[in-house]
């Protein structure tokens, strides 16, 4: 008995190390992203108590629109190179309480991993702007928890960002690529999942196709007025100087 027990943990043993060998860890590919938005939460939390009117507009849009909105996104990555594009909204809504930053796509991320720039082409009303500047620092907790998305084994991280936005990421080393949707990257492999509980949105991976990305795939966005983080907080400033709190939250979509 002892024998066969043997002899089926030395199979077992050969049987992952051959898996093991013949795994593979993607340094090019695609990934498709959704992002998924809970409308009646976000829109929620913008209506005030007095604003009737608003109110008035808020409980017909939930009548006529979904719950969640579902975007599309697709990440390119190559070795030290990612490009984060969004797809065309297809949700089909057109109401004004759904045009805000929060409940839209509106930023093409292009990020140099080794020279840590990042630059992104973002929609501010109806201009374009370029925005180069320095990939963010994010200070990551990476925890024990783990789940499983698109196929691949994350591990949870935990962090907060632009001094008040709680995330919490899953990423996977399976990928060796330090990216992730949007701005978000800085954890030892690709990030797959993002969530802001507070803020009801999220992103997560629906696919990851291992293949070769032309290298004329991954390039920065143009055509838009060059700037960089603080030119473009004084410009969004400025714009919306007689906004209030209102401007601050679209700013920090801006920045996001």
């Amino acid at each position: 008995m002892k024998q066969i027990i043997i002899t089926l943990l030395l199979l077992q043993s050969m049987i992952c190390t051959v898996s093991a060998q013949n795994a593979r860890f993607p340094t090019e590919g695609v990934i498709e992203f959704e992002r998924n938005t809970n409308m009646y939460a976000v829109i929620g939390k913008h209506m005030r108590a007095d604003n009737t009117f608003g109110q008035k507009f808020f409980e017909q849009f939930k009548k006529t629109n979904p719950q969640f909105k579902i975007l599309k996104s697709t990440l390119y990555f190559s070795k030290d190179k990612t490009l984060f594009k969004p797809e065309e909204d297809q949700s089909g809504s057109n109401s004004y309480l759904s045009s805000g930053p929060d409940l839209n796509q509106i930023n093409t991320t292009y990020t140099e991993l080794n020279q840590l720039i990042q630059t992104s082409r973002k929609k501010v009303f109806e201009e374009n702007f370029i925005v180069k500047d320095t990939v963010r620092k994010i200070n990551w907790k990476i925890t024990n928890e783990t789940r499983e998305i698109a196929g691949y084994q994350c591990r949870r991280a935990n962090a907060i960002v632009l001094d008040s936005i709680y995330v919490v990421a899953f990423y996977t080393d399976q990928i060796p690529v330090s990216g992730g949707p949007e701005s978000f990257s800085g954890l030892p492999g690709m990030i797959l999942g993002v969530a802001l509980p507070h803020d009801n949105i999220s992103w997560f991976a629906k696919s990851v196709t291992d293949k070769s990305v032309e290298a004329s795939v991954i390039m920065p966005p143009t055509k838009g007025k060059l700037t960089d983080n603080k030119g473009m907080v004084k410009i969004v400033n400025e714009a919306l100087k007689d906004w209030g709190d209102d401007a601050k939250s679209y700013l920090k979509w801006l920045l996001l």
